[in-house]
C-alpha cells in the first residue's frame, strides 16, 4: 500500500512486512502514484526461475521483486468492483516497472496447453482468473491455482534427531487441520541446506511438549514434538491413500500464515 510517502507491506495474515524488504520498499516508493494498494507476491529469482525457498534461506542475499497481479485502490477510488480485465488493463496503464518490482503478464488461451507450457518453461504454476468477476479476498471459485507440481502449508508438529552426515536435525514431522483437530501427514526430509537446518532447530526447540500435537495415533522413534505454532511450504508428489505425503520436500516458512488455518487442500471439481 502506498500513502504519500508512506508506503506498508502487508502478508494475507495481517503481519506487517515492511522491515524484511525494504528493497520493495524503496521501490514502491518511488512510483509515481501517490496513492494505491495493489496484490502481489514478493519472491527471489534464480536466474529466470522463481524460487520460495531461496527468498526463505538464512543468510540469502538475493534481492526479493514484488510480482504484481491486482490493484485495489488507485489515487482515492476503490476498484474491487471493476471486473478483472479491466483491473488487468488499468495495472497496465499505471504501474512502471522498477529491479524490485514487476507485473505479472496475463495469458490467454486453452488453459491445459497454458499449464503445460508453464510446466515445461520451470514455472510453479499459473493462476486463472474469471475476466468478467470482481476482486474478492480469501479463495474464491472465480480463480483457481494450477500447479505443476503439488504443494501446500503444513503445520510443524515436531522433528526427529539427525543421522548420518546430516546436523542440527533429521525430518519435520507436519500436519493440518480437519475442523479442530490436528492429522498427522508424515514426515518432511529433504529441501534443507546446512543452514536452513540450524535455523529450524533453533525455532523448534523452544515450543517442546511432551506429547504429540496431532489426533492421530503416531508412534516415531526419537520424535520430539512442537507445539503447532509454525507453518512450512512443502512440494511433494502426491497424498498416499493413507493420508501421508509422498515424496516431500522442505521450501520455507510461513510467518504470514495462521496455523488454525491451515488444511489440507483438494482440487477444485469441475
Amino acid at each position: 500500500m502506498r500513502d504519500g510517502d508512506r508506503v506498508e507491506l502487508w502478508s494475507r495474515g495481517r503481519q506487517r512486512f515492511d522491515h524484511r524488504f525494504p528493497h520493495v520498499v524503496t521501490a514502491l516508493a518511488g512510483l509515481p502514484l501517490d496513492s494505491v494498494t495493489l496484490d502481489g507476491e514478493i519472491v527471489a529469482l534464480e536466474g529466470d526461475q522463481t524460487s520460495f525457498s531461496l527468498l526463505q534461506r538464512p543468510g540469502s542475499t538475493a534481492e526479493p521483486v514484488y510480482f504484481v497481479f491486482d490493484v485495489l485502490h488507485l489515487r482515492g477510488e476503490d476498484t474491487r468492483a471493476l471486473p478483472q480485465a479491466e483491473r488487468t488493463s488499468l495495472l497496465r496503464r499505471v504501474l512502471e516497472e522498477t529491479p524490485g518490482l514487476r507485473r505479472v503478464d496475463t495469458l490467454t488461451g486453452d488453459p491445459a496447453q497454458l499449464l503445460a507450457r508453464a510446466c515445461e518453461l520451470g514455472w510453479e504454476g499459473v493462476i486463472a482468473k474469471r475476466a468478467g468477476a470482481p476482486y474478492r479476498s480469501g479463495r474464491s471459485h472465480d480463480w483457481l491455482k494450477l500447479k505443476c507440481t503439488a504443494s501446500q502449508e503444513l503445520v510443524i508438529v515436531g522433528w526427529t534427531d539427525p543421522h548420518g552426515a546430516r546436523t542440527h536435525l533429521g525430518a519435520l514431522l507436519v500436519g493440518y487441520y480437519e475442523g479442530d483437530r490436528l492429522r498427522y501427514a508424515g514426515k518432511v526430509g529433504t529441501g534443507f541446506d546446512t543452514a536452513t537446518l540450524a535455523d529450524l532447530h533453533a525455532r523448534l526447540r523452544k515450543p517442546a511438549r511432551e506429547s504429540p500435537p496431532v489426533g492421530d495415533p503416531v508412534r516415531i522413534r526419537g520424535a520430539h514434538w512442537v507445539e503447532p505454532r509454525l507453518v512450512a511450504a512443502v512440494a511433494f508428489t502426491e497424498w498416499t491413500g493413507d493420508g501421508r505425503l509422498r515424496h516431500p520436500s522442505y521450501q520455507g516458512l510461513r510467518p504470514d500464515k495462521d496455523p488454525r488455518t491451515v488444511v489440507r487442500e483438494r482440487p477444485v471439481s469441475a
